[in-house]
């Protein structure tokens, strides 16, 4: 029984008396690895882990640099930059999340299928712009989309071009492409100045490409430098004013206009129709972006003659009083003929310039050699760029004077057979405005006037400017451009226009250049009216009461004092007035 009952007992268990302390031992170890492995991290390889972790999240982003400010030459804005938003994306991703793209659709305004195929047709590609130049209010509606990740979309901070004159100041001021860079007027041909140069940074980004943390100024942006224009922005008003309604009154083709200071060659105003709107894309396009004033040479027509008699006064031979024999109104000149509209008979060279006689000029060019002509034309700036530095400046056509024929330097004293840019004879007109000294042309604000050049003598000036002094009187041809107690020097001009084999009998170009007050000219104003359809064509009938118009109101808002009063030229009544 004591045998079968110990038969019956349990075994004992094995027992290892060591097992509590190894147990011990091992989680001691454990722990002391992961101290050992957490120390590691902290301090040897500390940086290492860093620079992984930045890696992740640590971007190089532009910073873009803002254009610089155009301003008129009273610091009025005509150019300046507003920041807006660009949305791109990085397609492979997007187009994994296709109820974004949806979202996205709805913000930009197109159709889903559409922006899809885009990103289709652009899957490879690390990054694409979806939509440039976002306003604020856009990019709140995509917060949605911006905050996922995954995604893959980024907003970009970028800079748009504002106008503040729009269409009255397009064609100096010019326009910028989508990437902010010049292409047109000033905005072309100040480019590097105005445009500075995008920064670069390192930050470090959350989901959504939101900056967290600036870690430091990889390279700094330099912001463009500002730019204040020789143009006057009250005096662009009223010039574009004026000359848009009469555009429209004579159903015209195209007008344009420039109004110069004659003692420091700035540009004050310059004007074209039709015009453009800047700040509409849609209106960017050739013919309305051309700056006629600058780009288009024409034939100066009658408004040529003043140089002419410049250079017959010149050769000393010749003053306002000697007689020019214009009968009978008709010169044979190389079996070709010149004409006046009638038979002036004997006029004296000041009455040339008053009742503008072809006839006349072209007696007075061919008593003189070709080139005493060539050269006073060459001097005024006629065949070359104006320099001012404007895109497109167009040099004109003055021939070389071996090469002309007799009718041709007959033709050329009343403007023919030469071609001008309305910038360029508002130069020219200028060096008859500052007594004889042409200076350069400035689109750019002048702090000191510059010396010039002397291009004839003063007192030849002062004789061709009062000589067009007649020409705003009742007996001369542009009496409709006469100012109110302001004397006014100016000459009309009246061209056909010229197509292929002659010129036409019914297309022309109307034209006015002068000046006032005519006692200390401070003002310059070239008009040119293409191809007037109402009736009128004349340069006194069309130009001239344009130039009237404009010149009234730019001496009124410069203050200039007017010297046509009564009781200053001595005359009871004061000067007649117009028809």
């Amino acid at each position: 029984m004591k045998s079968r009952h110990r038969q019956r007992q349990k075994p004992e268990p094995f027992r290892f008396p060591g097992r509590r302390a190894f147990l011990l031992t091992a989680l001691g170890a454990v722990a002391a690895l992961l101290v050992w492995r957490s120390v590691w991290l902290q301090v040897v390889d500390r940086e290492f882990l860093q620079q992984q972790g930045r890696a992740q999240f640590v971007r190089e982003v532009t910073v873009p640099a803002h254009r610089g400010t155009i301003t008129d030459r009273h610091g009025a804005p005509l150019a300046l930059s507003t920041p807006v938003h660009s949305v791109g994306a990085r397609p492979a991703r997007l187009l994994a999340r296709p109820e974004h793209i949806e979202t996205l659709a709805r913000v930009f305004g197109v159709p889903v299928e559409s922006l899809r195929k885009r990103l289709q047709a652009r899957r490879g590609r690390d990054f694409v712009y979806l939509r440039r130049q976002l306003p604020p209010e856009a990019i709140d509606r995509l917060a949605p989309v911006l905050a996922d990740a995954s995604a893959g979309v980024e907003v970009r901070r970028e800079y748009r071009r504002y106008y503040p004159a729009g269409e009255a100041a397009g064609h100096v001021v010019g326009f910028t492409d989508i990437d902010d860079r010049g292409q047109e007027g000033v905005e072309l041909a100040w480019d590097r100045l105005l445009r500075g140069e995008d920064g670069r940074n390192r930050v470090i980004v959350a989901p959504g490409n939101r900056v967290v943390e600036d870690l430091g100024v990889i390279r700094p942006m330099r912001p463009g430098a500002d730019l204040a224009l020789s143009i006057d922005r009250r005096l662009q008003y009223l010039a574009y004013r004026e000359l848009k309604a009469a555009v429209a009154r004579h159903r015209a083709r195209a007008g344009w206009a420039v109004l110069l200071d004659p003692r420091s060659g700035e540009v004050l105003a310059m004007v074209n129709q039709p015009s453009y709107n800047p700040n509409d894309g849609a209106q960017r396009r050739g013919e309305l972006t051309r700056n006629r004033a600058v780009t288009d040479p024409i034939e100066p027509g009658s408004t040529m003659k003043p140089f002419t008699v410049a250079a017959a006064l010149m050769r000393g031979e010749y003053r306002p009083d000697t007689p020019v024999d214009t009968s009978p109104g008709i010169l044979k000149v190389g079996g070709r003929t010149v004409k006046d509209v009638r038979n002036y008979g004997v006029l004296d060279v000041t009455g040339v310039i008053t009742r503008s006689s072809n006839v006349g000029a072209a007696r007075l060019a061919l008593s003189l050699e070709p080139d005493a002509l060539w050269s006073l034309y060459s001097a005024v700036g006629f065949g070359q760029i104006p320099g001012g530095g404007f895109p497109g400046e167009a040099p004109g056509v003055l021939r070389d004077f071996r090469g002309w024929s007799t009718f041709e330097q007959a033709t050329m004293a009343f403007g023919y057979g030469i071609s001008v840019t309305a910038l360029q004879l508002a130069r020219a007109y200028g060096a008859l405005a500052n007594d004889g000294v042409l200076v350069p042309v400035s689109f750019v604000r002048v702090e000191t006037s510059p010396s010039g050049e002397r291009v004839m003598p003063a007192e030849v000036a002062r004789q061709v400017r009062a000589m067009l002094e007649t020409v705003v009187t009742p007996a001369g041809t542009g009496r409709r451009a006469r100012v109110p107690w302001y004397r006014v020097a100016g000459k009309t001009g009246t061209v056909r226009k010229a197509v292929r084999g002659g010129y036409a009998d019914d297309r022309y170009r109307a034209l006015f250049a002068g000046m006032a007050p005519a006692s200390n000219p401070r003002l310059v104003l070239v008009v040119v009216i293409d191809e007037p359809a109402a009736g009128q064509y004349y340069g006194g009938q069309v130009a001239a009461p344009i130039f009237s118009a404009i010149m009234a109101d730019a001496l009124r808002l410069l203050d200039v004092p007017p010297d046509d009063l009564p009781e200053l030229v001595g005359r009871e009544g004061g000067r007649e007035g117009a028809t």
